[in-house]
């Protein structure tokens, strides 16, 4: 009991005598601390990609502390509002009672739970009719299995069969697996080669770089108030980045032991020696020397790492940033100035030598986005040139999923392998492809490639109401107030509405309506995104980025 008081007395110690707010290498989950390396994005890319794919498995392997709940806790912020999560986090776990274990996550009601009094075929047609009626009311459903390593491939058979429910277009479960390395050797087992065939997506989660360490251990002092010169030495970095092979679990023990020992031998330095004494006190003798067995086939540029840490929780609460103002009535597409001169296709398995083309000056890709909308710019601002055409200009950080859900064309911002940002036009997107204009060329990449150098940055262009401003709430009157009345009768079947009238509560709900329908923000106030959702929904004549949605007529 004595010791565990002195513990806990120099941890309070250590943190007034550093001069911080809180302990910054808890191991406790804490949102604020979070870090999202390259590797770490990349991870989110897929599972991301995968959700949006239509149904099977998708992978997520990594070493144990290498940040996979991390990613989770990610991807359950950015599943969109429309779909429905069942997360199980204890997999040892028989067939009837995984089946159980779903339902109960799903919260669907079962005439009798108990494993004995139900078979696996009650379960399915459960899960069956369930999926059904989310499909019907269209949201998406989506098991997430942690610690996927230990399901048994009795378990992982049944999980298949799951993916067999499905509409004549679409499977009616996403299921995510995430587990430690073995996972993938048990994946590849004979017994389960149907189950690999339906995985749409994997990826193994490496551990950190020695750059991204040392970034790391920035960010965690930064975040706990930590604001004088570095305490750790540069040698001192490197030997954490050794001992711990990058592993952010392993990097928090070791730095908090690291800053105690410190803090005991009176110094505000800590230097490579107070780290190895830590890591023996730790990990013990043969746990922290040298080792060539985890060697890294990827390095970033310090500091890259810590942009884009925070992440939009829920599709409607993704950052943005939208420039606007008042446009005439918007005009539809010019399809012929689409189509002209478009150069043929290649594809690319790297894209760094063709972000190397791009030119400096960012107008060419400006005009080449503002050209889809049958429009011309030569020297002017390209937003002001839409303005005067019934369009406005849209800024974002939303990512993939946010583009997604736009189903737009747009100018992303892509990092070449030294760092260095380039605007490039995305014009079609699929599950399985990216076309990209860059510079007078297009590429067709894989989307996974094409997340390693996107990092959520996009611009483009929607329709905007006459009169419109920045939003428009309770209060308001004007065109669009009219224009939103009579687009949301259009969608309720009511046909028509009265112009004139201002934006009152019973309007107000209609667009809280439409909003959760759609996965966004209820909030009852119409601003650009849910405007653009609006046009999408009343096929509004706008270019399109879903391929799918590319090749269906637009009315």
């Amino acid at each position: 009991m004595l010791a565990c008081e002195l513990n806990l007395s120099f941890a309070t110690m250590y943190i007034d005598y550093f001069h911080l707010q809180q302990e910054p290498f808890s191991i406790a989950p804490d949102p604020r601390y979070l870090f999202m390396s390259e590797r770490h994005r990349e991870a989110l890319a897929h599972l991301l990609f995968g959700l949006g794919s239509g149904g099977g498995f998708v992978l997520l392997t990594g070493e144990i502390g290498a940040g996979k709940t991390t990613i989770c806790r990610c991807l359950l912020e950015k599943v969109p509002a429309n779909s429905r999560v069942a997360y199980i986090f204890n997999p040892k776990l028989s067939v009837e009672d995984l089946l159980l274990s779903i339902c109960d996550e799903f919260g669907i009601q079962l005439e009798d739970k108990t494993p004995h009094g139900a078979s696996v075929k009650n379960y399915v047609d459960a899960l069956n009719r369930f999926l059904l009626d989310e499909h019907a009311q269209g949201r998406n459903s989506v098991l997430i299995i942690d610690e996927a390593q230990n399901l048994s491939s009795d378990v992982l058979e049944q999980l298949r069969l799951l993916t067999n429910l499905e509409t004549s277009s679409r499977k009616l479960l996403q299921i995510i697996l995430i587990g430690q390395p073995e996972l993938r050797d048990i994946v590849a087992r004979p017994e389960l080669e149907q189950l690999t065939q339906r995985i749409i997506a994997r990826y193994h989660l490496e551990a950190l770089s020695e750059i991204e360490t040392a970034d790391y251990v920035t960010h965690r002092l930064g975040i706990a108030g930590y604001n004088g010169p570095a305490p750790f030495r540069q040698a001192a970095l490197k030997t954490i980045h050794r001992i711990t092979r990058g592993i952010p679990r392993r990097i928090n023990v070791l730095c908090d032991r690291a800053l105690l020992g410190a803090y005991a031998s009176n110094t505000r330095e800590i230097d490579a020696r107070i780290v190895q004494k830590a890591a023996t006190e730790i990990f013990g003798e043969s746990q922290h020397r040298p080792t060539n067995s985890h060697r890294h086939r990827w390095t970033m540029r310090a500091g890259i790492a810590i942009t884009g840490i925070v992440l939009g929780i829920g599709a409607g609460t993704l950052a943005a940033n939208t420039f606007w103002k008042s446009a005439p009535a918007a005009k539809g597409i010019n399809k012929a100035a689409i189509d002209q001169g478009a150069p043929a296709t290649t594809a690319l398995v790297d894209l760094n030598d063709a972000l190397d083309s791009l030119p400096a000056d960012e107008s060419l890709a400006w005009r080449q986005l503002i050209a889809l909308w049958g429009l011309a710019v030569a020297d002017q601002d390209p937003c002001k040139v839409a303005q005067a055409s019934g369009l406005q200009c849209y800024d974002s950080n939303g990512g993939f999923s946010e583009l997604q859900a736009l189903d737009r064309p747009a100018l992303l911002r892509l990092y070449d392998k030294n760092n260095v940002a380039h605007l490039a036009l995305l014009t079609e997107l699929s599950a399985n492809a990216a076309t990209l204009r860059i510079a007078n060329a297009n590429y067709t990449i894989s989307p996974l490639l094409l997340a390693r150098h996107f990092r959520g940055n996009f611009s483009t262009i929607w329709n905007a109401p006459v009169g419109f401003t920045n939003h428009i709430s309770i209060g308001d009157r004007g065109p669009d107030v009219d224009w939103l009345a009579a687009r949301l009768a259009v969608l309720n079947g009511s046909g028509s509405s009265q112009p004139g009238l201002p934006y009152d509560q019973a309007l107000a709900q209609k667009v809280k309506d439409f909003q959760n329908a759609q996965g966004l923000k209820a909030d009852g106030v119409a601003g650009p995104k849910t405007i653009m959702f609006i046009n999408r929904a009343t096929n509004v004549d706008e270019p399109r980025l879903l391929k799918s949605a590319l090749s269906a007529p637009r009315k």
